[in-house]
């Protein structure tokens, strides 16, 4: 089995989407998305620097502009399985057909702004921690006021919480973690302190219009096979300000029998997972439109399979 998966906030790099808009109609599309969601994605995908892409609000549509951007040049008719993490998660939505593309931007723009907001009220951060067992890491985050934001297998979780409880961490870290690493993010995502964003979601949430689901799409709250698109859309609000289980996708991919893992631009977060917790699946990033032929050769295969 084939699955694509999106990359979640701080995969993001300046200029990364340059090459992607001389591919024919991405500077068109990238236009029009622009406009529906007033937000010049172009600009801050191509000349923005590290600060500004880093800007929550402006993170997140970016992210899920390029996912779309880099999937739709893949000409793939299918897939077996989708999935994302974090914001990346709306961009497996729009994969799946539960949103149309413009859909998923005017909503991930909602979320990036609420999120903003509710960061914006206490300075908070996330770190990566590597190494360490989680019957180890969670608890001990938990002594320390912080919340383990993203477990996401391989060895790696992401803690959440207030710069002070961050600091606090690096100075003493969980039995077995090597590194502590700051992430090129904006808040504590996945905690409590988002929970004014997810009353604002939970709101744009209702005017959209939803379909089930065409692929089999795996949940990133608890790595379950999500069937319908009412279902998808209540844990895209939830999601916000809930625990990303990234470890229990891979666990789904296991079960599910998936072979290939090919990671939408800006790739490489995740398949560098996948290859330390999924051994011999194939697994491609894409990166650059250079990519694409090794991507297509390999859905090639699959699809002959």
């Amino acid at each position: 089995m084939l699955v694509l998966v999106a990359p979640g906030q701080g995969a993001q790099t300046p200029g990364f989407l340059t090459p992607w808009l001389d591919l024919p109609g991405a500077a068109d599309r990238l236009a029009g998305w622009s406009g529906a969601i007033g937000l010049d994605l172009a600009h801050y995908g191509t000349q923005a620097d590290a600060d500004d892409i880093r800007d929550t609000a402006v993170a997140q549509p970016l992210l899920v502009a390029a996912g779309l951007l880099s999937a739709s040049a893949l000409d793939a008719p299918a897939f077996g399985a989708v999935a994302g993490h974090s914001v990346g998660e709306i961009t497996a939505a729009a994969f799946a057909g539960v949103l149309t593309e413009e859909a998923a931007l005017q909503f991930v723009r909602t979320r990036g702004l609420g999120m903003a907001q509710a960061a914006a009220v206490t300075q908070t951060g996330m770190s990566a921690l590597l190494g360490g067992e989680p019957e180890d890491v969670v608890p001990h985050l938990q002594k320390l006021g912080l919340t383990a934001a993203n477990v996401n297998g391989a060895g790696q979780i992401v803690a959440a919480g207030t710069v002070e409880q961050l600091a606090q961490l690096a100075e003493d870290k969980p039995e077995g973690v090597r590194r502590v690493v700051p992430l090129k993010v904006a808040g504590a995502f996945h905690t409590a302190h988002m929970a004014p964003a997810v009353a604002e979601l939970g709101k744009a949430a209702q005017s959209l219009d939803v379909a089930d689901p065409a692929f089999t799409y795996v949940s990133n709250a608890d790595g379950k096979i999500v069937d319908t698109g009412a279902e998808v859309v209540a844990r895209l609000v939830s999601q916000v300000s809930n625990p990303v289980r990234w470890d229990l996708c891979m666990e789904t991919f296991k079960e599910l029998g998936v072979t290939t893992l090919i990671e939408v631009c800006p790739g490489g977060t995740l398949t560098g997972l996948a290859k330390r917790a999924l051994p011999g699946v194939r697994t491609l990033a894409l990166k650059t439109p250079d990519d694409l032929d090794a991507a297509r050769e390999l859905i090639a295969e699959y699809s002959a399979a």
